[in-house]
């Protein structure tokens, strides 16, 4: 499979910076004095027991979750903040499989100010025809939603959550559901997209393996960040072997 570029040119020097976040629910701590720094053209994973707040972070950063603290995406050659732009992948879309939404309406509905009910535009089908080819998945466009395989669903959102190109592309458990070969064709898609525009790319995943494999810099997270850095790093880290051994 080969990508194209896709609207933007490569960010360079650039950062997102995510700085002493906290979030309580009541008197419940979710996460204490978060900070993390997530560079572009890097994969950076999340990895960390059930309930230690992965999906709350995401969901802070996404504006989702009410939390003190500040994120910021700074151009570190200027040393200056700048708006970023964030895509989204979730860990599943909840439709049922009956329900007669085509990707062309779904993707209809993101990209236009158009009812899905009206009548098709010409342009704009092969607009989104010309997105889903970029993942090799062009031949789904009148696919019901809910029929489409996992690894095809998951194509499908990423074709989406990549117009326009995002700073920064979060991703919740993308894999889940998926068969084997699919998840490796994921993170080759993953891989290669990082790679080609130059975006930082922040993963939720409990596959180690996968992890291990093509993770730039991996973060243990417990409420608070344990410990961060290489793969290699983090999984001889005692805490490491604590939660997951």
């Amino acid at each position: 499979m080969k990508m194209k570029n896709v609207d933007r040119e490569p960010c360079g020097m650039h950062c997102i910076k995510i700085s002493d976040i906290n979030v309580r629910f009541g008197k419940e701590v979710i996460l204490e004095n978060v900070n993390i720094h997530i560079h572009c053209g890097s994969l950076t994973v999340l990895i960390g027991p059930n309930g230690a707040g992965k999906s709350t972070l995401l969901k802070s950063i996404l504006g989702e979750v009410r939390h003190t603290g500040k994120i910021s995406f700074r151009n570190l050659k200027e040393n200056k903040e700048e708006k970023m732009t964030i895509g989204y992948v979730p860990q599943s879309l909840n439709i049922e499989r009956d329900i007669p939404v085509t990707v062309y309406d779904l993707f209809a509905s993101y990209i236009s100010n158009y009812p899905v009910w009206f009548k098709k535009s010409k342009k704009l089908y092969q607009k989104i025809r010309e997105q889903l080819k970029i993942f090799s998945i062009e031949d789904c466009i009148d696919k019901q939603v809910g029929k489409l395989s996992g690894g095809e669903l998951q194509r499908v959102l990423l074709s989406i959550a990549i117009i326009p190109m995002p700073n920064l592309l979060i991703l919740d458990e993308p894999v889940s559901g998926i068969d084997h070969n699919g998840v490796r064709d994921f993170y080759k898609i993953v891989d290669q997209l990082k790679h080609e525009n130059d975006i930082a790319i922040l993963l939720v995943s409990h596959d180690l393996n996968l992890v291990k494999k093509y993770a730039d810099k991996v973060i243990l997270l417990d409420h608070k960040v344990i410990c961060e850095g290489t793969p290699e790093t983090v999984y001889n880290n005692p805490r490491f072997h604590e939660i997951f051994d």
